[in-house]
C-alpha cells in the first residue's frame, strides 16, 4: 500500500509539472508570435532574446534597488521601457492586445498586473521640465508633509 501511494504522488508529481511547464494556448495552437513595433530608441538595452527571457527577473532587481537602496537609475527602469515601447497609435504598451507587454504576455498565457500600480503611457514632460512628477498618493506608511512628517 505504501508503495502505491508514493506511485501515486509521483504520478501527480509529474502531471502537475507538466501542466506547469506546458506553452499558453496561443502558443501550443501554433499562432504566430506577436508582430511588436520596435522601440523608439537605436537599440534596447539589452539583445531581444535575452530580454524576452529575463525583462521580469531585470524589472525586479531594478525595483528592489530603488526601493530598498534607494539607488535610481534608468537603464532597467519600467518608465524607461514604456517611454521606448509605447505604441506610435495608442500611446500605450497595454491599452490593446497589439501593444507592445499585452501582445507578448497575451501570447504566453502570462498574467500582466504591473499596470495595477504602474502607468502604460509614458507621462508627458512640460515644456522646460527635465523630468516629469508623478502624482504620490499619500500612504499611511509614508511620513505626510503636509502634517509636519507625521504619519498618517
Amino acid at each position: 500500500m505504501a508503495r502505491l501511494s508514493s506511485w501515486l504522488r509521483l504520478a501527480a508529481l509529474i502531471g502537475a509539472a507538466a501542466v506547469l511547464a506546458a506553452p499558453s494556448f496561443e502558443a501550443a495552437a501554433g499562432a504566430d508570435k506577436p508582430k511588436l513595433e520596435h522601440g523608439k530608441g537605436d537599440k534596447c538595452v539589452e539583445d531581444t532574446d535575452f530580454m524576452r527571457r529575463n525583462h521580469m527577473e531585470l524589472l525586479k532587481h531594478h525595483r528592489d534597488e530603488t526601493m530598498h537602496q534607494g539607488i535610481r537609475t534608468t537603464k532597467y527602469s519600467l518608465k524607461q521601457c514604456v517611454a521606448c515601447h509605447a505604441s506610435e497609435k495608442t500611446g500605450s504598451v497595454a491599452a490593446t492586445k497589439e501593444d507592445f507587454c499585452a501582445a507578448c504576455h497575451s501570447y504566453a498565457g502570462v498574467k500582466l498586473d504591473c499596470w495595477d500600480c504602474h502607468a502604460t503611457k509614458p507621462m508627458a514632460k512640460k515644456p522646460g521640465q527635465a523630468e516629469a512628477q508623478a502624482e504620490v498618493k499619500a500612504s499611511p506608511l509614508m511620513p505626510n508633509p503636509q502634517n509636519g512628517g507625521a504619519k498618517q
